[in-house]
């Protein structure tokens, strides 16, 4: 479960943590081969520069999120497991986008509006997304070729928010209205937000966390995965262009 809400969040919490214990006591119980943990970029210990990879850290502690919190303590109960000897391999997406979008991911929201020529409102920022088939054929390659007790990043390309807009209304022809708000003003607003969300029973996008995570350290590195396991992402363009035009085609606007 993800969550881009400030504060702490058991459900959350019993869902990532609590359930992966679970399915680590079904694993030894029953015998399976191999386990591929899904977790997240937001599971790895901050870094303010330099590259992020995996000689850093899980870091349960992050002050970030709950989110990032709950992932980083079950990504380290799997590699207890490993260490007691079950056969387990850990997945660190980025953010993830791409087609087959059915349940309405947060960032497929974003890219289904501006689709949608919606107006769009976005701040100075940048990071790292991946295309879903990738991270789908990464996690097959770890179950085949991922060793025991590794993780691996899976990551894409550093994108910022404006070309994202910008290359779905080059793909889409369709000019829509977009405004640049300045950061400080949009980190006041979003003190704001969560309130709102609560209140509204609507899906978080602009809060606290996410610009921080938009400001954040994106230099991040597949290297691993792509000499261990083969991956090898396909363009962020490809990702986007096939995402706008599954939303087209999928839904009318």
């Amino acid at each position: 479960v993800i969550s881009i809400m400030p504060g702490p969040n058991p459900f959350v919490r019993r869902v990532n943590v609590d359930g992966t214990k679970n399915i680590l006591q079904a694993a030894k119980e029953t015998d399976v081969d191999k386990v591929v943990y899904t977790s997240s970029i937001h599971a790895i210990q901050r870094a303010e520069d330099g590259m992020i990879d995996e000689s850093l850290p899980f870091d349960a502690d992050n002050p970030y999120g709950a989110y990032d919190r709950s992932k980083a303590e079950a990504t380290l109960e799997v590699l207890n497991a490993a260490r007691a000897g079950l056969e387990a391999v850990v997945a660190c997406p980025t953010g993830v986008i791409g087609p087959y979008d059915f349940r309405g991911s947060m960032m497929g929201a974003v890219i289904h509006d501006a689709a949608a020529a919606k107006p769009s409102l976005y701040v100075d920022g940048a990071y790292d997304f991946v295309d879903v088939r990738d991270v789908a054929d990464g996690l097959i390659s770890a179950a085949k070729h991922g060793k025991r007790g590794e993780s691996y990043i899976l990551s894409g390309n550093k994108i910022s928010v404006r070309y994202l807009l910008e290359t779905i209304r080059e793909i889409t022809g369709r000019g829509f209205f977009q405004m640049k708000i300045p950061f400080d003003l949009a980190k006041f607003a979003a003190l704001f937000t969560p309130m709102y969300y609560r209140f509204a029973h609507a899906t978080p996008r602009f809060t606290p966390y996410s610009l921080e995570v938009l400001k954040s350290n994106s230099n991040i590195s597949h290297a691993k995965a792509t000499r261990e396991l083969g991956y090898k992402p396909r363009t962020i363009y490809e990702s986007i262009s096939d995402t706008v035009k599954w939303f087209l085609e999928r839904k009318p606007f």
